[in-house]
């Protein structure tokens, strides 16, 4: 298992952002985003893991850093809720790392990518509670969905159903979109910088 790549802030850290990378990328993947966030959240620490490398069945079998294992795209995407599972078994391993350096779990943000924003969202809100409702402190957790207009691989309306599934359940959600596909715009990092600012004070 390849160690998680962790920038330390400029300041001693009092909060940590745990950043997860999409489909076939690595660790390094969101490193200049990071460093871009760090500039204005001096106290952050970011933990930005890399997925472990493992046979994509969409992809032809094709070994890659990989999340979980993609079955199916239409028409319904199939997945191996195992290993969705595991992998958020991880990022809750690296929020009790965090926790246990002395980060109060209120200022622990988990963030993702594609593939990698699936598994904070299982890890945030669905894991732990198969019914539909959502727990006390679940609905207290505050969410920010980001997606592209012209997304072709995501299709928007997923995204779009995510956020009204979270906000139906009480939970305080935002939701914004950008004229862009798969990808990240500086206007997107901009904006996470001033949604993560406004949370930690």
């Amino acid at each position: 298992m390849t160690e998680p790549l962790i920038l330390q802030p400029a300041k001693p850290a009092d909060a940590c952002v745990i950043w997860l990378h999409g489909l076939g990328a690595d660790r390094y993947d969101f490193l200049p985003v990071a460093e871009a966030l760090q500039e204005s959240l001096l106290t952050t620490r970011f933990v930005l893991p890399q997925a472990p490398t493992r046979a994509v069945t969409i992809n032809g079998g094709y070994e890659m850093p990989s999340w979980y294992d993609i079955k199916a795209m239409s028409p319904a995407r199939s997945i191996s809720l195992e290993e969705l599972d595991e992998s958020s078994r991880m990022v809750t391993d690296l929020i009790k790392t965090e926790k246990s350096s002395g980060i109060d779990a209120s200022r622990i943000f988990l963030a993702g990518f594609s593939q990698g924003g699936a598994v904070v969202f299982h890890t945030a809100f669905t894991k732990w509670q198969g019914a539909l409702e959502l727990s006390a402190s679940q609905q207290r957790i505050p969410a920010l969905c980001l997606h592209g207009q012209h997304d072709e691989v995501v299709q928007n309306a997923m995204g779009r159903t995510a956020y009204e599934h979270l906000k139906s359940r009480g939970v305080t959600v935002t939701w914004q979109e950008y004229p862009m596909g798969h990808e990240v715009l500086p206007q997107e990092i901009h904006d996470i910088g001033a949604w993560l600012s406004a949370r930690l004070g």
